[in-house]
């Protein structure tokens, strides 16, 4: 059997009704070539119609790319996701009702594959418990239209767990770097593994197809068997894509440092100016462990790892990314979910074993949205839906938590002299009454004895007996008017409240590793 075949052809085996799964991180794994044939056929056909689709990272560029292919009314009836922040035409069905929506972890989804491929009921974790995806909350539904209960609520050996129902796979559509011609994929130019093999199985067991998406086709027999991800008997087609459908990154073709094929020099990372988010970056990397593995979100987060390679203590921990990098140093921005000079890139549903088991010692991630019991949202706001991504499974699970970002949004905030200056208030209120949406409990947290911080330029937070409590005070910064006339409620005020270390709003700052290793 000829297993090579164009984006056309792959695109018109997809039938009506049928459930269509997709390897992505933004555009790393995804195979843009063969959903962008799916959209022309269906824009010129009207076929196929009522598709469900599922993948578990963020699919697109924010803009026409990845999943954005497919937001078009009619051609998808279902979306069970991590995240569809980066597809803004299938957020807008979504928030119009027009099909149905789930947002499910990332890790929850990255897992839910293999037991596809093993045919069991679902994925059974504690992930999600006191969240929206709790069936006792919102159960993972992004709008009415979704009716359908893929979370139930079960209870064994006397504790609570959430079980994430499986349902089989019509079509997975893969990507790779080199394809023999029986089909056997190789990924040496790919920046991240996620869930090719495992969608694959799922996919065969499910009685499905398998399409990949490469950029190179090499002749039978001639990849060596240690560098085939996944084996040729997996894969029933292969499109030969054209370079700018194959991206290794939102933002990148191709840089071998990402895929590990060159080290870059770090000390040429350039420091960040100092503004708000470089002492808020400063302080919660007071929360790095040494010899510790750690997790940095999207967004502020990122730099974190900045100050750690500008204050020389990137060597002191391991970074890792939730796609399965460690070591190096995690990129930001369109490269996001990809490292710079990575010593491993594991596959992602192993990255989540081992996060969901409490394998993290800290993370840092974005603070959006917080209430005064400390729970965070991050996944909506209003009516904008875009999901956890991996929020929920890193956040839940890791030994301690960091949540990073400034005051209020939209503000003009600059450190001067020392001291913070706030020039003009944001316009709206991360400190919250109440939350749109559960994305992080912190009553589950403090059942299990989480340390949890909120920092942020102005000052910094704990979650203390189930209460936002506030612990420490930037300077230059009036507790009354600066930080409580910015809130919806009132925090426990710690009776050791004390003022952030000032070394901190400094130019320079070069104390990091001292504190780190301090007896």
């Amino acid at each position: 059997m000829n297993k090579i075949i164009d984006s056309t052809t792959a695109a018109s085996l997809i039938q009506d009704g049928d459930t269509v799964v997709w390897t992505t991180a933004g555009l790393c794994g995804f195979a843009e070539a063969v959903a962008s044939a799916l959209e022309t056929r269906f824009l010129e056909t009207g076929s196929p119609r009522n598709l469900t689709v599922a993948h578990s990272c963020g699919c697109g560029d924010g803009k026409t790319r990845g999943m954005n292919h497919l937001g078009h009314p009619g051609l998808v009836q279902r979306l069970i996701s991590g995240h569809t922040g980066q597809a803004p035409r299938m957020g807008k069905l979504i928030r119009e009702n027009r099909i149905e929506g789930y947002l499910l972890p990332q890790g929850v989804m990255a897992h839910l594959w293999r037991h596809i491929a093993g045919k069991k009921p679902g994925v059974l974790s504690k992930v999600g418990l006191g969240t929206f995806v709790d069936p006792r909350l919102e159960g993972g539904k992004a709008n009415e239209a979704a009716a359908e209960e893929l979370v139930k609520l079960v209870e064994l050996e006397g504790e609570e767990w959430l079980l994430y129902r499986t349902f089989p796979v019509d079509v997975a559509v893969i990507r790779a770097t080199t394809a023999d011609e029986r089909g056997n994929l190789s990924m040496e130019r790919e920046a991240i593994f996620l869930e090719q093999l495992s969608m694959a199985q799922a996919a065969k067991n499910s009685g499905g197809i398998v399409v990949a998406q490469v950029e190179y086709l090499a002749q039978q027999g001639t990849l060596h068997p240690q560098h085939v991800k996944v084996p040729g008997d997996l894969v029933d087609y292969v499109v030969v894509a054209e370079p700018e459908h194959h991206m290794q990154t939102m933002a990148t073709s191709y840089n071998p440092a990402l895929s590990g094929d060159i080290k870059v020099p770090l000390g040429g990372i350039r420091p960040m100016p100092l503004d708000p988010r470089k002492v808020i970056a400063r302080r919660a990397a007071m929360e790095l462990v040494p010899g510790g593995i750690v997790n940095l979100g999207i967004g502020m987060p990122e730099g974190v790892s900045s100050v750690a390679a500008e204050e020389g203590v990137s060597d002191l921990m391991t970074l890792t990314t939730e796609l399965g990098t460690y070591g190096g140093v995690p990129a930001s921005g369109g490269d996001f979910a990809t490292s710079y000079n990575a010593e491993a890139i594991i596959d992602h549903g192993y990255q989540f074993d081992f996060y969901d088991g409490g394998g993290l010692d800290v993370c840092f991630l974005g603070l959006a949205q917080t209430d005064h019991e400390g729970n965070l949202n991050v996944s909506k706001f209003g009516d904008k839906v875009v999901g956890p991504g991996g929020f929920i499974n890193i956040s839940q699970n890791a030994r301690k938590v960091v949540f990073c970002g400034t005051f209020t949004n939209g503000g003009e905030v600059s450190v001067e002299a020392g001291n913070i200056r706030i020039h003009q208030e944001g316009h709206r209120r991360k400190f919250v009454q109440r939350v749109d949406q559960i994305t992080f409990s912190g009553r589950y947290a403090q059942e299990v004895g989480k340390p949890v911080l909120f920092v942020t330029e102005r000052c910094v937070f704990e979650l203390m007996e189930g209460e936002v409590t506030l612990t420490e005070v930037a300077p230059g910064i009036d507790i009354e008017r600066d930080i409580l006339a910015a809130m919806d409620f009132v925090p426990r005020i710690s009776s050791e409240l004390r003022e952030m270390p000032v070394e901190l709003f400094q130019p320079q700052w070069g104390g990091l590793r001292k504190h780190l290793t301090r007896d």
